[in-house]
């Protein structure tokens, strides 16, 4: 088994499974012609992300991390039409790329996005007491995980469900001694998850178009 292999399982899941999808197809487009780094979630797993959101039966969703939108367009779409999420961004160009990409998409009267670090903007959040959430994808800078993950749990409630991505980072995740601060923050992310009791949790090793990786989700008891 390969990488090639990896990606070839990946088209076949996806000529079957996803029906050709010109808006998302434009909105990777975009964000490679602005520049943007190629670090979004593959079509697979915004269909999972997607299913998730609609089995959860979700009208609030909370993103840390929108990039070019290409995930948020995934999560907006399974939101009923009384629906909200919000999605939060650092990077002000990536935000103005993913505004465009999410009004293309039609789903921008459904999103808010929020520029700015999102320690700032979920504190702003925790202030204006804002509904809970109901489904928390994580999906920004690893080392502060963490702290996403605290903050997760002020904005969520009773049977809130997050999502962690990236967490398995090629294997390095069980290697103690690896000084890359996303490895580091992503066990720190893990200590957390097994120590915490108002959660219940697991991880899925994946491997597919992005390479070997996983995520790992909870459940607010």
């Amino acid at each position: 088994m390969n990488q090639e292999q990896w990606k070839a399982v990946d088209r076949y899941f996806v000529e079957r499974l996803l029906p050709a999808d010109s808006v998302l197809e434009a909105a990777l487009k975009a964000n490679a012609a602005a520049g943007l780094p190629s670090i979004d979630v593959s079509p697979v797993q915004g269909k999972l992300l997607y299913l998730l959101a609609l089995t959860k039966g979700a009208r609030r969703i909370l993103e840390i991390g929108t990039l070019g939108g290409y995930s948020t367009i995934w999560l907006a779409r399974a939101l009923p039409t009384d629906g909200h999420m919000v999605t939060l961004e650092v990077n002000p160009k990536h935000g103005e790329v993913a505004r465009t990409n999410m009004e293309q998409a039609g789903v921008s009267v459904k999103v808010e996005i929020r520029i700015g670090p999102a320690a700032h903007s979920l504190a702003q959040l925790q202030a204006e007491a804002v509904e809970p959430f109901d489904l928390i994808f994580i999906d920004a800078d690893k080392p502060s995980n963490p702290d996403y993950l605290q903050w997760a749990l002020k904005l969520a409630r009773r049977g809130s469900l997050i999502v962690v991505d990236n967490v398995v980072r090629e294997g390095k995740i069980i290697d103690p001694a690896c000084a890359d601060p996303d490895v580091q923050g992503t066990r720190a992310l893990f200590e957390l998850l097994a120590s915490e009791p108002r959660l219940t949790s697991t991880a899925i090793q994946t491997v597919g178009s992005k390479g070997y990786d996983g995520f790992a989700m909870a459940v607010v008891l």
